[in-house]
């Protein structure tokens, strides 16, 4: 196939993203048209502290190649998911991507739940010319140098987020705060932009913890932000890490003395810990299936995956759906895969 005939206008495939354009060379997409079935590989985080938002990514994929074959599939081919565990491990999440793209066959990468694995995806991704769409929030993903011409990020990014609910905590929770954050991509980039928000907003951050990301004892950072007596405590602490801390500071009656704020709820995290622990406890959502009320696209979706899963979606799951159906959009409109 001649170089000319190997490139693939962007324009084209981000028309169904409302996206800007630039022409590439694609050539691990462009492949002669067959009947077998188009395969999509899905990297995520099925067991460790993600393990329960991994799930929810799962199931809204597995709903989208379902609408899609009972559709025709796409261009008239089937579609497989194949989903693989990264371990929330960059380099297992590395391995998984070259094993998908060089063994499987897999045309496509969608998934990644955690900044820093998914940019180990995205180098996998690149080197190989092959798409890939992040369902994970990160900054990084969409800036140079991680971002590429067949780089394309489903989810919201920590900036967007955190600006929004620090805004809103300062104005309605109180200005004086401490942050607790694990210590990688996500809790690094949620801690400096709140930080940045509190001092734009005239508040103090009496103090900023890390953790180690799956370590989840706080009890030994507790008594000091008590006796700092912030009006509020602001959490970065995702997955079953966020299980943990929030029943470590009831544990010490913190939820008693200052109010308890994060930049995100995960659903599926919050039903495993229960509505008692989440009680009091504020924070931004991505998606919410009561959406469905005043929006028919969100009730089709809601209605069809209580169907075949027997409970509401979460919000990662969203991303995963909304990210296989932009697969087979942007090929039926650049009429290739």
């Amino acid at each position: 196939m001649r170089e000319e005939e190997s490139t693939m206008n962007r324009r084209v495939f981000l028309t169904t993203t409302a996206a800007g354009a630039a022409t590439f060379a694609f050539p691990a997409v462009l492949r002669a048209q067959s009947k077998d079935p188009i395969r999509i590989g899905f990297p995520a985080p099925l067991t460790g502290p993600f393990s329960a938002i991994a799930a929810d990514m799962k199931q809204g994929a597995e709903l989208a190649v379902d609408e899609l074959n009972a559709k025709g599939g796409i261009l008239g081919r089937k579609v497989e998911v194949l989903i693989r565990d990264d371990q929330l491990k960059p380099q297992v999440g590395a391995q998984r991507t070259q094993e998908l793209i060089e063994k499987e066959g897999c045309q496509f990468i969608v998934g990644g739940l955690a900044a820093h694995v998914q940019m180990a995806i995205n180098e996998q991704t690149k080197k190989a010319k092959v798409l890939f769409i992040s369902t994970s929030q990160s900054d990084e993903i969409s800036a140079k140098p991680d971002t590429s011409p067949i780089t394309f990020h489903e989810a919201l990014n920590p900036t967007i987020t955190s600006r929004v609910v620090g805004k809103w905590v300062m104005e309605n929770l109180g200005k004086k705060w401490w942050i607790v954050y694990a210590d990688y991509a996500w809790g690094k980039q949620n801690n400096m932009v709140l930080s940045e928000t509190n001092k734009k907003h005239g508040g103090t951050v009496l103090g900023n913890t890390p953790y180690p990301l799956g370590s989840a004892e706080f009890s030994a950072h507790l008594p000091k932000i008590q006796a700092a007596k912030p009006e509020v405590l602001v959490s970065c602490t995702p997955g079953a890490d966020n299980i943990a801390f929030l029943k470590q500071v009831k544990s010490f009656g913190m939820h008693q003395q200052m109010k308890i704020a994060q930049p995100l709820h995960w659903i599926s995290v919050a039903k495993q810990g229960g509505p008692e622990l989440y009680q009091d406890i504020y924070g931004g959502m991505n998606f919410y299936w009561e959406l469905q009320d005043g929006n028919p696209d969100v009730k089709r979706y809601v209605d069809s995956f209580q169907k075949k899963f027997g409970t509401p979606p979460g919000e990662y799951g969203v991303y995963a759906y909304s990210a296989i159906l932009e697969v087979a959009r942007g090929s039926e409109l650049a009429k290739t895969t």
